[in-house]
């Protein structure tokens, strides 16, 4: 037990008492894992181990495995994608099938990105301990799930046993409390508490986040702040269920046997009242603007009319110089703003910002406009069942008509190992989570932000506060 008998119990204490089948000798402990989600990129080599050493797959009804990371998203695609991508794709299909996974394949009307295709698939629920080689795993923990990234040799060992070998993370938990202004989202709010707390202000292996501002949003939206809990160094970022999480769940778990029963169990996944974590982190939310980036960390954000900072007001040399790095790869100059900034690319989609409630945000901003002449668009819904959804609102039709590429499901421009890259030089707006260099592209400059902003400076050419778009832009 983590705590004294009778004493008030955090959400994490109840998770990791759950989880723990053994002591090692070192002092680590063996965690039970619930669910191991596997993709393309990060399992060939932990199979392979498997075979080398003559394992099984310990529980394969508890693995699930994702075409998506390499996979292209054109129209009419196939295996062939990038130098090495065919072989990955091919050689997840044959360990899926050797070790009896199943696999949501290219043409499968479950494929997607992992972290999309797992809840609306109904396979993460309250309680449970996920695992994916990607850190972006902490995603799902908006469902009240521990769920973190893994390396390759910790999907081998999960692969054969079902569990990991852990020392006790630190736990905290952040509190956001506050106003969000009307038209903005989960993506500006990230952005806004990444800006306020840097990207290593929530460094733990496990965080719950709470509070008014975090109560109001959608299950969708919850997925996208947790999924960028890992880029302020928190390694599983996670929402207690309430009764957004269970109406969600419903929708999606109508095949779970004695599903009431379960939905009642999963409402448990709760801390005690009166229970703290020995790190409780306090949040005043005051967002009025639109978040961008205008750096080279998803902490370097402000709003399109704010002035850039000044390398003096760094805090110290070490920042100073940070700055300095991220002003020349960006070509941005201090004290500019980054509203006006011409963009070249146009990119909505991603585990971020992937889901229909995305494209529905973007869609309904773009209705009757164009698509700058000088300006490449695309939007990759997260999944197979996003993409039919969309199509049945006709959210295909409006992007098209706007001028903006309609593709298949898959990582795409978010993590550029795939056909889908920003060219050197080129200033991209992605609804994505991670603008670090080379991270679209050898030299792509890329300025996260929500669908909205995204879809606006599509339209404007340039980036601007998306509620500004009243009237039809002109280009520049």
């Amino acid at each position: 037990m983590t705590q004294a008998s009778g004493a008030p119990r955090t959400l994490f204490d109840k998770l990791w008492d759950a989880h723990c089948v053994g002591e090692l000798a070192d002092g680590r402990m063996l965690i039970h894992v619930d669910r191991h989600l596997v993709h393309d990129l990060s399992s060939p080599q932990a199979f392979d181990g498997l075979r080398a050493s003559g394992r099984r797959v310990r529980n394969p009804e508890r693995t699930f495995a994702m075409a998506d990371h390499i996979v292209s998203t054109e129209t009419g695609r196939g295996d062939a994608t990038v130098p090495g991508g065919e072989e990955m794709i091919v050689a997840l299909r044959r360990n899926a099938s050797q070790f009896g996974i199943r696999h949501f394949d290219l043409g499968d009307p479950g494929q997607g990105i992992v972290h999309v295709v797992a809840p609306e698939q109904g396979l993460v629920h309250p309680g449970m301990t996920v695992v994916c080689g990607d850190s972006h795993t902490c995603t799902l923990g908006a469902l009240g799930a521990w769920a973190w990234g893994i390396g390759t040799s910790e999907v081998e060992h999960v692969l054969a046993t079902q569990t990991l070998a852990l020392h006790m993370p630190h736990a905290m938990r952040i509190h956001l409390n506050g106003e969000i202004a009307p038209g903005l989202s989960a993506k500006d709010l990230a952005l806004y508490l990444l800006r306020r707390i840097g990207v290593r202000g929530a460094a733990a292996g496990f965080v719950e986040m709470c509070g008014n501002v975090v109560d109001a949003l959608s299950m969708e939206a919850r997925f996208t702040l947790c999924n960028m809990g890992i880029e302020a160094g928190a390694r599983a970022a996670v929402i207690a269920p309430d009764e957004i999480t269970l109406s969600y769940l419903r929708q999606r778990c109508q095949a779970l046997p004695q599903l009431d029963q379960a939905l009642a169990q999963w409402a448990t996944w709760r801390g005690d009242a009166g229970a703290r974590y020995s790190e409780e982190l306090e949040i005043k939310v005051l967002l009025h603007s639109p978040q961008f980036t205008w750096g080279i960390t998803p902490a370097q954000a402000l709003a399109a009319q704010e002035r850039l900072p000044l390398l003096g007001e760094a805090r110290d040399a070490e920042e100073a110089a940070q700055w300095r790095r991220s002003y020349e790869y960006m070509g941005l100059e201090p004290g500019t703003s980054l509203e006006g900034q011409s963009v070249d690319r146009v990119f909505i989609g991603s585990c971020t910002n992937g889901r229909l409630s995305d494209l529905q945000e973007a869609a309904t901003l773009i209705k009757g406009y164009r698509v700058a002449s000088h300006v490449h668009a695309m939007v990759v819904p997260g999944s197979s069942a996003v993409r039919r959804e969309a199509e049945a609102l006709g959210l295909d039709k409006i992007f098209m008509d706007a001028g903006f590429e309609w593709r298949e499901p898959g990582c795409s421009m978010c993590v550029g190992m795939n056909a889908d890259k920003v060219a050197p030089g080129q200033r991209c707006v992605s609804t994505s989570n991670r603008n670090f260099e080379g991270r679209q592209g050898p030299g792509a400059r890329t300025h996260l932000a929500s669908p909205a902003s995204a879809a606006a400076a599509a339209v404007a050419g340039r980036i601007i506060d998306h509620r500004e778009l009243k009237a039809p832009y002109a280009e520049i």
